[in-house]
C-alpha cells in the first residue's frame, strides 16, 4: 500500500514538474537576435526577421550588405573615443559649416532611429497593439515586458528568486562618504535636470505604467498643464505672468493670493513661504523656485519685447506667441548647453532643425518607460548646500523657497555654480532619495522590463560578458554575483550606477548611448522644430526668432538678473572645485 501510495506522488511531482516546463514560453530566452521579434507558439517560437537585414533561425545571420554596413560602421564605443579625443580636428569641423552640418544631421539620425516610432508596446501587454499608439495615458516602451511564465525573473538567466530592492539598494546604493562628480557638474546643472524633467516625466500615483503628462517639452513646468492652472498663473494683460516685487526682485506670486490653487506643501508652512508655481511640487526645492522664477522674468521680458513690436496684438497673442518662444528657447538650451555638458563630445552638438527637414520626419513623440526610470539622477544631490556661507542641510533646504529671496537671485545663481554634484555611481545615493531609487528597482521588477544587458545590445552596445568587465571593480563583482548569479540578470536602474564611470562624462556609457536618442527624439519632434512652425511669422516675426536662434543658459540668467552677471555655468571651475574637495575633506578629518 505505502509502495503505491509512493508511486501515485511521483506520477503527481513528476506531472506538476512537466506542466511547469511546458508551460515556459519559448521566447523567455531571447532567442531572437539583431532586433528580431519572438512570436512563441505553444512550446516553439519563430522569430519575425522583417527589415532588420538578417535572416535564420534567430534572425543571427546578415545580409551581405548589413554585414559590409556593420564591418565599416564603428562601434558605439569607438565612436565616444572619436568625439571625446583628437580636438583639432573637431575644433575644423565645429568651424566649417559645409563640414559640420553633415555630420550633425548623421549625428541627430544615429541617435534617433534608435527609438520605435509608432510606439508598439505598453506595460501591460507583451506583443503589439493599438493601446500601445492611442492610448497616450501609458507612458510608452522601448523593449516589450519579459514574459510571464518564465523561469527566473529577467527570462532563463541569473536566480529565480531576487533579493528584495532595498537589500539590492542598501548593498550597493546607499551612501557613505559623499563622492563629488569628477567631471565638476554644477547644483546649477541638477536643478536644470530635475525642472526640465519633470514637465513631462509625471507617473501616475497607482501605477508606474501611467502618466498624466503631455509626453513632450509642453513647458507645462512653467505655465502650468491644463488651460484652468494656466489661467491662474496669467495676469491677462500684455500677455503676462502674474509676479510680486519682493525684495527689488521679481518673483511667483504668493499662493495664498491665487484662489484654489494647488501646489504641494506640508501642513503648518508659513505663508511667506508657498508660492504658486507652474508644477505642484516645484516650491519642494530652492533650485526648482529658482528656475521658475527666471522663466517667469524671461516670459514676461519677451511680452514686453512683442508688444513694442506689435502695439495692436491682443494679451491671448503676446501670451502664446511669448510661450513659443520659450519653448524654441528651451529646446536649444536643453541641446547646446545641457546634452553638450552630458556628454561632452568634441563636436558640439546644435539646435538646428532645417537638418532634419530632408527627411520624412515623424514629429509625434511619446515619453518612454525606460527614459523616465533612467533619469532618476539623485546621487548628483549633496548633503548640504551652502549659500553665500550659509551652510543648509538638505532637511533646511525642502520645501524653503524663500532661500532663494533670502540671499537674491544672483548670489544663490552663483552659489548653485559653484556647488560639486556627487558622483553618479554606485554608493552614493544620499538618505533623502534612496527610497526613490528602491521604488525605481520596485517598479522595473512589477513591470518585468528587461535585463541592463539587453537594453544595452538595443542601443548597439556589446553585453558585457562577466561582472568584473562591468564594474572594473573584482570585489563588487564578486558581490553581483552573489546578489544576480549571472551578468544577463542585473536590474536596469542597478546596472546604471555600477557601470565603471567615463572619465569625460558624469556618466558611464551605457546612460549616454541609452539617454541620447531619447533626448534627441523628444526635441527634434517637438511641433516647434517641424517645418510648420520653424519660421520668424512662428515667433513674432525677426525679433522673436532671433531670441529663439541666440538663446543660451548664459542669457537666460544675465538677461533676468539686474547688475553684474553672476557665476552661470554646468561645469565648477576647476579653482572653485579644488578648494570645494580641500573643504569637504576637512569636513570628514573634522568629524572622525
Amino acid at each position: 500500500m505505502k509502495l503505491l501510495f509512493f508511486h501515485y506522488v511521483l506520477i503527481a511531482s513528476f506531472s506538476l514538474i512537466w506542466n511547469e516546463v511546458e508551460s515556459v514560453n519559448p521566447c523567455c530566452s531571447f532567442p531572437c537576435e539583431n532586433g528580431a521579434v519572438c512570436v512563441d507558439d505553444d512550446d516553439t517560437y519563430t522569430c519575425d526577421c522583417t527589415r532588420t537585414g538578417h535572416y535564420g533561425v534567430n534572425c543571427e545571420k546578415p545580409s551581405w550588405s548589413t554585414w559590409f554596413l556593420s564591418f565599416v560602421k564603428p562601434s558605439e564605443q569607438t565612436k565616444h573615443f572619436l568625439l571625446t579625443h583628437f580636438d583639432w580636428f573637431w575644433w575644423i569641423v565645429n568651424n566649417v559649416k559645409f563640414i559640420r552640418d553633415p555630420l550633425m544631421r548623421a549625428a541627430y539620425f544615429s541617435r534617433t532611429d534608435f527609438i520605435p516610432v509608432p510606439h508598439v508596446y505598453t506595460s501591460y501587454h507583451e506583443y503589439p497593439t493599438m493601446e500601445a499608439h492611442y492610448n497616450r495615458t501609458y507612458f510608452a516602451r522601448t523593449l516589450p515586458p519579459v514574459p510571464k511564465n518564465c523561469p527566473t525573473p529577467f527570462g532563463v538567466s541569473g536566480k529565480k528568486i531576487l533579493p528584495p530592492p532595498e537589500e539590492v539598494a542598501n548593498k550597493f546604493l546607499k551612501r557613505g562618504e559623499f563622492k563629488t562628480d569628477h567631471t565638476n557638474t554644477s547644483w546649477l546643472f541638477m536643478f536644470f535636470a530635475q525642472h526640465f524633467t519633470h514637465q513631462f516625466f509625471k507617473t501616475v500615483y497607482h501605477s508606474p505604467a501611467f502618466s498624466w503628462g503631455n509626453h513632450g517639452v509642453d513647458v507645462s513646468h512653467i505655465y502650468g498643464q491644463g488651460r484652468e492652472r494656466e489661467n491662474k498663473l496669467r495676469t491677462f494683460k500684455d500677455g503676462k505672468l502674474k509676479s510680486q516685487t519682493i525684495k527689488g526682485e521679481q518673483y511667483p506670486p504668493y499662493l495664498k493670493d491665487i484662489d484654489n490653487f494647488k501646489m504641494q506643501y506640508p501642513e503648518n508652512t508659513p505663508e511667506e513661504q508657498k508660492f504658486a508655481l507652474g508644477h505642484p511640487f516645484y516650491g519642494m526645492l530652492p533650485g526648482l523656485f529658482m528656475y521658475a522664477t527666471i522663466w517667469l522674468r524671461e516670459h514676461n521680458r519677451i511680452c514686453t519685447l512683442l508688444k513694442n513690436e506689435h502695439p495692436y496684438w491682443d494679451d491671448e497673442r503676446l501670451y502664446q506667441t511669448g510661450k513659443l518662444i520659450i519653448t524654441g528657447e528651451l529646446i536649444k538650451i536643453v541641446i547646446e548647453d545641457y546634452v553638450n555638458h552630458l556628454a561632452n563630445y568634441n563636436i558640439k552638438l546644435r539646435y538646428d532643425p532645417d537638418l532634419v527637414f530632408s527627411r520624412n520626419y515623424d514629429y509625434d513623440n511619446r515619453i518612454h518607460l525606460e527614459f523616465n526610470h533612467m533619469y532618476h539622477w539623485h546621487p548628483f544631490s549633496p548633503d548640504q548646500f551652502n549659500i553665500s556661507g550659509t551652510t543648509y542641510s538638505i532637511e533646511d533646504f525642502m520645501y524653503h523657497p524663500e532661500i532663494v529671496v533670502k540671499h537674491g537671485m544672483s548670489s544663490f545663481v552663483n552659489a548653485m555654480s559653484s556647488g560639486l554634484c556627487g558622483k553618479m555611481s554606485h554608493h552614493n545615493h544620499g538618505q533623502y532619495t534612496l527610497d526613490v531609487a528602491i521604488e525605481v528597482i520596485k517598479h522595473q521588477r512589477e513591470l518585468r522590463m528587461q535585463s541592463f544587458n539587453n537594453y544595452r545590445k538595443h542601443f548597439g552596445l556589446e553585453p558585457y560578458k562577466s561582472f568584473e568587465e562591468m564594474t572594473g571593480d573584482a570585489k563588487m563583482a564578486a558581490e553581483l554575483e552573489e546578489v544576480y548569479g549571472d551578468v544577463n540578470a542585473v536590474d536596469l536602474y542597478v546596472g546604471f550606477f555600477l557601470e565603471k564611470s567615463l572619465p569625460t562624462s558624469p556618466f558611464g556609457i551605457t546612460m549616454i548611448a541609452f539617454g541620447a536618442p531619447y533626448s534627441l527624439r523628444g526635441l527634434l519632434s517637438n511641433p516647434v522644430s517641424s517645418p510648420t512652425y520653424w519660421k520668424p511669422s512662428t515667433f513674432g516675426g525677426e525679433v522673436g526668432f532671433d531670441i529663439v536662434k541666440t538663446a543660451s543658459l548664459n542669457k537666460l540668467f544675465c538677461q533676468n538678473i539686474d547688475g553684474d552677471c553672476p557665476l552661470v555655468t554646468f561645469t565648477v571651475p576647476d579653482d572653485i572645485a579644488r578648494e570645494t574637495r580641500r573643504m569637504l575633506v576637512g569636513n570628514i578629518k573634522d568629524e572622525l
